[in-house]
């Protein structure tokens, strides 16, 4: 492409965007607006504290099975179409569980909300290591992850305005407008969305060099098994805390802190709020620091998020700190993650090595929320349950730490 045809601005940030979007619906309304949907449905439908984790455990299952296979469906259908049908999938299936009255039904819907949500996300990340250079690559992912935030702010507000206005079945009208709104962001992310930058006759962004595009060079070679090993090890930690902080952490305010609906949907909201800074702020910080540093950082940051969370009879500031701990950094890990599987394998293979990481991923947030509700069970709250994730989170922090080499990006 000439220089007189090219863009005023590179196709890759409408990619990020599009990516924005897709997490907001694949994973922002698929997964993270159940803890403001729990505490109206479970009441409704009279579901103990096992069977809430279940349902989340389901979804989580649908996930596990998507990434095992969603990078050879991508290689054959492209991201685009996979990211569509993706989406389709979970705005249908959380329709239909608006429409459900029976705890069978719902895990089965929920399941396949989990299936769309993998089979959306693991492409979505891939795709962008396919339009970013390896030195920009972490603050593209940084950016495309907070459309988790966006949607946490969106589920904190809308939820409970849904609920006073349905009654006791609002719970419902819930599951039905989230549904509608992914569907709806699909097709958007369809209309938008090229599978690489040569179909528009572009090099990926940031390999620019004195004014003209040349690629940069990437590791595409030989992968470190061992690398992507322990990447997967510090996933598994991610997933098995994070997940219970955004199962769980307003149904505890509700049921042990006697907070309100609305109070606890205005907590909510404010994670939402934060994390829109977590994935730019440590992306970018692991493009200049290096990867292995911004992963410890983070983790550190999350334990206190934990454990703050897990104390009780406290004022009212220790769940804000708790909050802003979790919401500055909620998203930052699958934004360095992502941008990791890129450095070592390169764009071609990347959705390969995030797709295995993510299933190791994938087995942390299965176990977590059965075991964290069991635990609520038998102790009466949630206190046990967060310091479980407090402790694991310490143990992410540590192993991030004993990553091999600086981790860091090299420059072009």
């Amino acid at each position: 492409m000439s220089s007189a045809q090219k863009p005023a601005i590179h196709y890759g940030w409408h990619i990020v965007w599009s990516s924005t979007l897709c997490i907001f619906s694949s994973l922002g309304l698929g997964r993270f607006a159940l803890g403001m949907l729990l505490p109206a449905m479970g009441e409704s439908l009279g579901l103990s504290y096992s069977q809430m984790g279940l349902i989340s455990t389901a979804n989580f299952s649908g996930y596990l099975i998507a990434v095992l296979g969603c990078s050879l469906l991508t290689a054959r259908l492209g991201h685009r179409r996979v990211i569509f049908l993706a989406m389709a999938l979970i705005g249908g299936s959380m329709i239909l569980i608006g429409r459900s009255e029976l705890f069978a039904v719902i895990l089965l819907l929920y399941f396949l909300t989990g299936v769309g949500s993998g089979s959306a996300n693991v492409p979505t990340m891939a795709l962008l290591s396919a339009w970013y250079s390896n030195k920009s690559r972490g603050k593209a992912t940084g950016f495309a992850v907070i459309g988790s935030g966006f949607a946490i702010l969106l589920a904190g507000k809308l939820i409970p305005f849904l609920n006073d206005r349905g009654g006791a079945e609002g719970w419902r009208l819930g599951w039905m407008a989230l549904g509608a709104i992914v569907l709806v962001t699909g097709l958007i992310c369809f209309l938008v969305q090229r599978n690489s930058p040569k179909e528009m006759g572009l090099e990926p962004y940031g390999s620019m060099k004195d004014g003209r595009f040349v690629p940069l060079p990437e590791v595409d070679t030989k992968i470190d098994r061992k690398t992507v090993l322990h990447l997967s090890a510090i996933y598994f930690l991610f997933g098995a805390t994070y997940v219970v902080y955004v199962t769980f952490f307003v149904l505890s305010l509700v049921n042990d802190r006697g907070f309100s609906e609305m109070s606890a949907g205005n907590f909510w909201a404010w994670v939402g709020a934060l994390s829109l800074l977590s994935g730019p702020i440590f992306g970018t910080m692991s493009d200049r620091f290096g990867r292995k540093t911004a992963l410890a950082t983070v983790f550190s940051i999350q334990t206190l998020a934990y454990l703050l969370a897990g104390l009780q009879q406290v004022p009212d500031i220790f769940l804000y700190a708790s909050i802003g701990c979790f919401g500055i950094t909620a998203w930052a890990i699958p934004s360095i993650i992502s941008a990791m599987a890129g450095d070592l394998a390169g764009p071609q293979r990347a959705a390969r090595v995030f797709g295995f990481i993510t299933f190791i991923f994938s087995l942390g947030q299965i176990s977590a929320p059965v075991i964290a509700g069991m635990l609520a069970e038998q102790s009466g709250n949630f206190s046990s349950s967060f310091m479980m994730t407090a402790f694991l989170a310490g143990g992410g922090a540590i192993i991030s730490a004993l990553l091999p080499g600086k981790q860091r990006p090299e420059k072009g």
